[in-house]
């Protein structure tokens, strides 16, 4: 009997319950009696630890789901090393997670979304055997407890409040600044002030009434 191998798998060929050789891709004949195939897929994984419910150094707890990228090296390690390799990996991120977020406090790892994956060589010695290469772990989604997430809120928006009365007091420091230079300069060149009220008179709509004890 033939069997065709893909491009991106390797299959192991057992004969008599022995591994007797790896088949590349291509044809190759076997004797279906004797012989059990085992079909590797090679391409690269994408592992997704769901929400973990983790402490930080400060004992806060919030929830952190990762994503780990890796991709089978040695088909035949990968069959034997564990009855389920994926569970292994699974765990592997668990636990480095867990180790990496107990060593931070909330504030830094809030400012640092860095802080929440573990050490990659870690990762790399708990699969050691599995016949696996881990390219990457990166953390997706930081959940915060509902009182921690109202409390970041009130803060972002008593910061957005002070920013507004800030720049309002600017405005209001900018106009003052303005009458008195403008009070200022009239009362240095009077002049101007008749200037500026035959501008005034000039535009249409507009009615101008001069108090007569007005001093020329």
């Amino acid at each position: 009997m033939y069997t065709t191998v893909m491009a991106w798998q390797r299959t192991l060929l057992y004969r008599d319950g022995t591994l007797e050789r790896v088949l590349e891709p291509g044809r190759h004949r076997y004797d279906d009696k004797r012989c059990t195939l085992i079909v590797v897929d090679m391409r690269p994984r994408l592992l997704t630890v769901s929400g973990q419910e983790l402490l930080t150094r400060d004992g806060l707890a919030l929830r952190v789901s990762y994503a780990m990228n890796w991709q089978v090296t040695t088909p035949e390690q990968f069959t034997t090393g564990a009855q389920y390799p994926e569970q292994v990996l699974y765990a592997a991120v668990q636990d480095a997670a867990r180790r990496a977020v107990a060593g931070h406090t909330l504030d830094e790892l809030v400012a640092d979304r860095g802080l929440l994956v573990g050490d990659l060589v870690e990762i790399a010695t708990a699969v050691t055997g599995l016949g696996v290469r881990v390219d990457g772990v990166t953390a997706r989604d930081l959940m915060l407890p509902g009182e921690l997430r109202r409390a970041a809120l009130e803060t972002v928006l008593a910061k957005e409040r002070g920013r507004a009365e800030l720049e309002r007091a600017r405005a209001e420091a900018a106009a003052l600044r303005s009458l008195a230079n403008t009070a200022r300069l009239l009362e240095e060149h009077p002049a101007l002030l008749r200037l500026r009220t035959l501008q005034v008179a000039a535009t249409p709509g507009v009615q101008v009434v001069l108090d007569p004890r007005e001093r020329a």
